[in-house]
This record gives C-alpha cells, structure tokens and sequence, in this order.
C-alpha cells in the first residue's frame, strides 16, 4: 500500500554479524568516515548478507552527506548553504545512530533522502 514502509529483518543475524553492521554505521561518528564502511564490506561481504546490506547502506550514506555537503558549500554563497550546512551536521550526527539501533537490533535500516551508488 501506498505510505506503508516494508520493514526488512534477519531474525537469524548473530551477534557479531550485528555489531559488524553497528560500527559500520557509527564509524561517521568516530572520525572514520567511508573507510570504516568501506573495509568492513569489503572483508564480510560475502560472509554475511544482512553485513553486506547495511555496510552498503552507510557506505552510500557517507557518499551522499559528502555531496550534500559540498552543494551546501557552494550555496553559501547565496546565504542558503549556511543554515543548510548547520542541518546537514545535525542528520549526519543522528541518522547513523538510528540506524546503528537498528544494526543492533537485526532490523535493515535505510536512510532517508540518500543516492545509492554501490
């Protein structure tokens, strides 16, 4: 149905494979930014689909804050990308923690309003 949001869970995620998917998604937090994501799909990908997923997911997310970011710069010359810089910290601070609650919890996260490139 049309509004409706399919919510996607591995019920049979072991721990490890959750944790590997919650520091992919913290690792903007921590100063790591796409590497963290970054090497954790590129060593579990295969191992684990729910890793795959969600370290694709923070990969993309990392790649999309960037550009936002810099089109932001860009408007600051028209006073708009000042305020638009100050909300794109605010998202990129909290969406990753939402979503790192959701890793945790087995449940496929998608953050809202980003590119998928990989």
């Amino acid at each position: 149905m049309l509004g409706q949001i399919e919510i996607k869970r591995y019920d049979m995620v072991n721990r490890a494979d959750r944790l590997m998917a919650l520091f992919a998604h913290l690792s903007l937090l921590v100063g790591l930014g796409i590497v963290g994501p970054l090497v954790i799909w590129l060593i579990k990908k295969d191992e684990s689909p729910f890793i795959d997923d969600q370290a694709k997911e923070a990969i993309n997310f990392h790649i999309s804050i960037y550009l936002y970011g810099i089109i932001s710069g860009l408007l600051t010359i028209v006073l708009i990308g000042g305020p638009m810089l100050f909300i794109l910290g605010i998202i990129s601070f909290i969406l990753p923690i939402i979503a790192a609650i959701k890793a945790n919890d087995g449940v496929v996260y998608r953050y809202p309003m980003i590119f998928r490139f990989v």
